[in-house]
């Protein structure tokens, strides 16, 4: 039987290789990369906020073309949106999918925010097509239209029910 501490040939290599990955996990040329992206990051914003630039990223302002005031009522992945002016149920599915991911993230805002009572949000479409779903109580909103076609014909069904 061999002993490991043979000083032979192959033994050798094995332990200079092992000594070269046990000093470098993280590549120092990432590492130093890592904290030059989080620097230039800190100094654009930087630059962006004590020179008062303006916001691009926002949506541009339109008309609004059509308007719904909505109850939602989550339980878990369940939904119930029912219209506020007529009282009608427009959405009731066992698995809301997409509703059910805005629910949460509404759910969330109004918690931060302190709203204990469910209240109406409203589904706006505007006239340049874009579509948006806010929350006059917690001051929370979210562009619909941003998580594609599939998820935004989603809530024009429910903007459409009538």
């Amino acid at each position: 039987m061999t002993d490991r501490s043979d000083t032979g040939l192959y033994f050798d290599a094995e332990a200079r290789v092992m000594q070269k990955r046990d000093k470098e996990v993280i590549p120092r040329r990432l590492v130093i990369a890592m904290f030059s992206l989080a620097l230039a990051t800190l100094l654009l914003t930087t630059f962006a906020v004590l020179t008062d630039r303006p916001l691009v990223g926002q949506p541009e302002a339109a008309p609004i073309y059509s308007q719904r005031s909505l109850l939602i009522e989550p339980d878990g992945k369940a939904v119930l949106v029912t219209d506020v002016r007529t009282g009608e149920v427009v959405l009731d599915a066992e698995n809301g999918g997409f509703v059910s991911v805005v629910t949460d993230g509404l759910q969330r805002a109004r918690h931060v925010a302190g709203v204990g009572e469910n209240a109406p949000v409203l589904l706006t479409l505007y006239e340049n097509s874009r579509l948006s779903l806010s929350d006059p109580a917690s001051d929370w909103s979210m562009e619909i239209s941003s998580f594609g076609p599939g998820n935004t014909g989603v809530w024009l069904e429910l903007l459409k029910k009538k």
